[in-house]
């Protein structure tokens, strides 16, 4: 069994708690939070896998993969760019030129150039992957 005791008050002045931001900067943050989506290596490599494999994406799933693929451009783009390997390494920055510029395009109406242009993303993707494990922005190879 187990006595209870009595602990003594405090009696030292405290000040009150500021929160870091306002109630605005609170909300832009929640918001920033709920929008994130995690990197998630898997992901990318069966994307870009389903694009540059022998079968050839239909019609209606070109433009799911684009979506898919601009996706994780977007996110390699900006990892290479804020650890600043774009800045050491001259086929890195090429790369994230050719990304920014591949993922800003649209996707053509013609079947056959649009699997070409879905194609040209997995490629850069994939190329810009393997340049940043190399330069271990990645800790390893997914």
């Amino acid at each position: 069994m187990t006595a209870t005791a009595l602990l003594p008050s405090w009696s030292h002045p405290v000040r009150a708690a500021v929160p870091p931001f306002t109630e605005a900067g609170l909300r832009r943050i929640l918001e920033k939070v709920q929008r994130w989506a995690p990197y998630v290596d898997g992901l990318l490599l069966d994307d870009v896998a389903a694009v540059l494999d022998d079968y050839t994406p239909t019609e209606d799933e070109v433009d799911e993969h684009a979506q898919r693929l601009r996706g994780h451009l977007m996110r390699l783009v900006h990892l290479a760019v804020t650890s600043k390997v774009t800045e050491r390494d001259e086929r890195v920055a090429d790369l994230v030129g050719r990304g920014r510029t591949v993922r800003s395009e649209e996707v053509p109406s013609d079947h056959r150039r649009a699997v070409g242009h879905i194609r040209r993303m997995a490629w850069t993707l994939d190329e810009l992957l393997e340049l940043l494990v190399a330069h271990q922005c990645l800790t390893e190879a997914p």
